[in-house]
């Protein structure tokens, strides 16, 4: 009887019964944060699981017939399929309104790009009126950085312009003619600008193009107005395409029995035109670090989509100039030289007796140019043999005749 009259009074004594609430209240605290914290580690550990890769399950629940999906592109596994827009254009866009509503002609199926310098602005403006603008989108690189001066053209607001200093035509090609860039133009003109065009209709050409089934080819030669390198570029009268020379003297013969470049399936790269599928190929074979891509030519015929011997060709009814105007390697005194210094102060530091301000010297560095040019041929034949020797999987659709220039 004592002890429950001990323990009635322990309860009923108010700081004990005090001290106990404060014990419940605190381990309900406890409980809580211990809860609260549980779940944010959790959804913390969760998170770092899906980052180590057990994201991998998620996909490997989907239904069967997502299974069977091609693979996607690199970058867009976590995007739904159809939000992936996978090429692009040139066509400039405005800022308001919508294209429908100021045009409603189809944009241009045809790309015209040419590296070009101030010196030859006038011989750039004539090729490009040759070419409609309904037709063909016009895209100049400025290899001499020289940009304003061009927007006095009527067509010099519809172009895109793209400049870098003492860059090659294969240098802009490489970094701004992506194959997903030009995937919506049928053909790619890719010229030098020192051509002349009076007796060359781009329509027209197209049409002899496609009715010959040309996947590579090239306007021919005027030969005698010409600074003509190769005997298969100059033109042939009477005749509206050629596929193969012919040279019965000397080494390096060709005949009827012919079957590799320069030969037959070839085209210089002064003025080459590429329909998409085979600029796809070809871009892939210009070297990024390759700028004059020289030895290019022989090899384009892989890129043809079949035979090289049928799909590459010279047009003869279309015909151009080329001029052999120089131009890169050659600058003048307000110019810069490769290196970004001044040509003028590298000649004062060899001669210490300064230049009148009216003086004006001009430097001519195409033996360089040209020195490099074959430097670059030999890499790349170099890479093209060992890349043939190191892809095991790769089978060669013309044997040994690429290295041969005859039968």
């Amino acid at each position: 009887m004592m002890k429950t009259t001990n323990s009635i009074s322990v309860l009923s004594d108010p700081p004990s019964r005090s001290c106990l609430c404060s014990l419940f209240i605190a381990a309900a605290l406890i409980c809580s944060v211990y809860f609260i914290g549980s779940s944010f580690v959790a959804k913390e550990n969760k998170e770092r699981l899906m980052r180590w890769g057990l994201v991998h399950s998620m996909y490997s629940a989907k239904p069967e017939t997502c299974k069977n999906q091609q693979c996607r592109l690199p970058g867009t596994e976590a995007l739904p399929e159809g939000i992936v827009s996978k090429t692009s254009n040139l066509e400039m866009r405005p800022l308001w309104s919508s294209p429908s509503k100021l045009n409603n002609q189809r944009p241009p199926m045809n790309l015209l790009a040419i590296a070009a310098g101030i010196k030859q602005k006038k011989i750039v403006d004539q090729i490009v009126r040759k070419f409609p603008l309904k037709d063909f989108v016009v895209m100049l690189f400025h290899y001499d950085g020289v940009v304003d001066e061009w927007k006095d053209l009527v067509w010099a607001d519809c172009a895109i312009h793209v400049s870098a200093a003492n860059q090659t035509k294969w240098w802009f090609a490489k970094r701004f003619l992506h194959p997903d860039i030009v995937a919506e133009y049928n053909y790619i003109f890719l010229w030098d600008e020192d051509i002349g065009v009076e007796n060359f209709n781009p329509r027209r050409y197209l049409s002899i193009v496609k009715d010959e089934g040309l996947e590579i080819s090239q306007p021919a030669l005027d030969p005698v107005k010409s600074e003509v390198h190769h005997p298969i570029t100059a033109r042939r009268r009477n005749s509206k395409a050629h596929r193969r020379m012919y040279k019965y003297k000397g080494s390096g013969r060709c005949d009827d029995y012919s079957t590799a470049p320069p030969c037959i399936g070839w085209v210089e790269m002064m003025a080459p035109v590429f329909s998409r599928a085979a600029w796809r190929c070809a871009w892939y074979m210009i070297q990024n670090d390759l700028i004059h891509a020289w030895g290019l030519d022989i090899q384009l015929g892989y890129c043809a989509q079949g035979d090289r011997t049928k799909n590459v060709g010279v047009v003869d009814s279309e015909y151009i100039v080329h001029l052999g105007l120089p131009t890169l390697g050659v600058t003048t005194e307000p110019e810069l030289n490769t290196v970004g210094q001044a040509s003028d102060d590298l000649e004062q530091i060899a001669n210490p007796v300064a230049l009148a301000p009216s003086q004006s010297r001009r430097y001519d560095n195409r033996p360089e140019v040209r020195r490099q040019s074959y430097i670059e041929m030999q890499i790349f034949r170099n890479r093209w043999k060992h890349a043939v020797e190191d892809d095991k999987c790769w089978v060669d659709p013309y044997g040994q005749s690429t290295n041969q220039t005859s039968h």
